[in-house]
């Protein structure tokens, strides 16, 4: 999928019915998918493969060994394409992702459900996005969360293309 708008990037998941349903997003929205190992199960497993289902053959999707690998992997995108800004959904993001300008190439990263990224990963992000969720509440689910701000990106995209014509 080389003229795919968006990557989605799994930060090291654990928990494979979330992947599999992002994943299934992504085949189904025409976005690419980096998962960054390792992750907490085997891409074999049978959760991860049911909430996938035959979506899964449909992804555009690289596996990265580490996120060392995929920082060198972006650079080279970079260099070739430019953009691939490292957009990272966290609970501590500075900017609503409804505000947020978003542009072809981007990469957006979720955590891993259970800790999140570290602190390395979080400095290295152009950007740290928020979904605003009630002040009592500590986090929404990280599939339903990407499939959120994917659909808003796409449709800002969708805009763009209208006023371009």
């Amino acid at each position: 999928m080389p003229d795919s708008p968006l990557r989605l990037a799994l930060y090291q998941p654990d928990i494979p019915q979330n992947t599999g349903t992002m994943l299934r997003a992504c085949a189904c929205l025409g976005v690419a998918a980096s998962i960054i190992e390792p992750a907490g199960f085997a891409l074999s497993d049978k959760h991860f493969r049911r909430a996938g289902m035959d979506y899964l053959n449909e992804v555009a999707l690289l596996r990265h060994a580490s996120f060392a690998d995929f920082m060198v992997w972006r650079a080279q995108m970079q260099a070739e394409r430019g953009g691939h800004r490292l957009l990272l959904l966290t609970t501590q993001g500075a900017t609503k992702y409804t505000d947020f300008a978003f542009a072809k190439g981007d990469i957006l990263m979720v955590g891993r459900e259970s800790a999140g990224v570290p602190a390395s990963v979080h400095a290295l992000a152009d950007a740290r996005l928020k979904i605003e969720i009630a002040p009592q509440m500590r986090s929404l689910n990280v599939a339903l969360s990407a499939a959120m701000v994917l659909g808003e990106a796409l449709r800002q995209f969708a805009i763009q293309e209208r006023s371009e014509c």
